[in-house]
Order: structure tokens, then sequence, then C-alpha cells
């Protein structure tokens, strides 16, 4: 099986000989080894830029028949301070969406939307909820759609969740709120491995 993913800086590949940051893109290697893993996350990509940038394209280079896209977006679709990255979610979000759905459909590939991972936001001791009218517009297009949804927001954040305030700090970078150090990505990439693992695809995919 081979799985290509098509997401941000969160899921995306990173030397380990320079840093420690690590996507959970990168951690899902390891964890499954029976699969392929072509990773094209890219940091600082919405659905806009990974688009525009001819991304997709290249996966559509490859992918095949039997093969797995896995599209996750959202931390850069919602930055309003950059209007190049930005797309409304029941807008142009939803539209991109459909686009890499369609895609993949094209060469009998499987679609499969990810939830975004949770922000590490603690206010007055409880974990701040993030990405909601996002999350809320991925979930209608993959009802729409007919596309299997992994909820890797939900997994992240009760992760996140039971580490604790400070505990949590372990997971992610330095001073960091969004990308995840080895452990984290580790942690968040086994819950999804598990979500792919128990995926029961529509027929039409």
């Amino acid at each position: 099986m081979r799985i290509y993913i098509c997401g941000d800086s969160t899921a995306a590949d990173y030397d380990p000989a320079k840093t420690v940051q690590t996507g959970w893109g990168q951690a899902l290697r390891e964890l499954m080894p029976e699969a392929e893993i072509r990773n094209h996350a890219m940091a600082g990509r919405s659905t806009r830029t990974f688009l525009g940038e001819g991304r997709l394209d290249r996966v559509m280079e490859e992918i095949g028949p039997g093969d797995l896209m896995l599209i996750q977006f959202a931390h850069n679709d919602e930055n309003r301070e950059k209007p190049e990255r930005f797309t409304e979610p029941r807008g142009a979000y939803q539209e991109n969406l459909q686009i890499f759905i369609e895609a993949a459909r094209s060469r009998n590939a499987a679609p499969v939307l990810l939830t975004p991972i949770c922000l590490r936001i603690w206010k007055d001791g409880a974990l701040t909820d993030t990405h909601g009218e996002y999350r809320a517009a991925m979930e209608a297009v993959a009802e729409s759609c007919d596309v299997p949804l992994i909820d890797a927001y939900r997994e992240s954040f009760r992760i996140v969740q039971e580490a604790g305030e400070e505990g949590s700090r372990e997971l992610f970078m330095p001073e960091d709120i969004a990308h995840t150090g080895r452990e984290g990505a580790a942690r968040f990439a086994q819950a999804i491995a598990k979500a792919i693992r128990e995926l029961r695809m529509p027929e039409k995919a």
C-alpha cells in the first residue's frame, strides 16, 4: 500500500540531523512498515498554496489505484494575516478539499480527510478548543462527498489534554504551540496509524 500525504508543517518531513522537529507524517513511516509513505506535506502551505504551487500535480504523477491520499489542512488556511494562504472555511477551503478528493478518485485512489492537529493553547488550566470552523467545514465535505474522515484533532486534543499543561510541553517544540518534536509526532502518528488500519472505504472510492 502506498500512502500520499498532502498537508502542512505539522505533517511534513524534517532532517533529523538538523532538528528534533518532526511531523506526524514523518513519524508514520516507522509505525506503518507495511506501507510506502510518500510525504508531500510542506511547511506553510494551505489548500490554496499547495494547489497554486502545483504540489498536487506532483502527487498526481505518481498516485494510482489502491493508493491512499491523506488530506490535512487548516493551520494556514485560517491565517487571515497572510491573505495568500487564507481561505474561507465555508468557501474556498471546502472547494479546494473537493479538488483533492476528485483528483484522487480520478486515479482510482482513495481520498481520506484528516482534521488538523490541535494547538497547545492552555487558558486557566484548560486546553483551548481550536480550528472549530475548519473542522466543521471539513466534516461537511466528508459527509457530502462520502469520504472517510480521520479525526486527528480529537485524538491530538485527547493526548495533549491527558499530558497536562506542563507535560504537554514535551510533545511540542520549545515555546511552540503547533509544531511537534519527536515524542509528540510519534504519539499523534500512533493514533493516525490506528485510524488508517480501521478505515472502511466507501465502495465508490
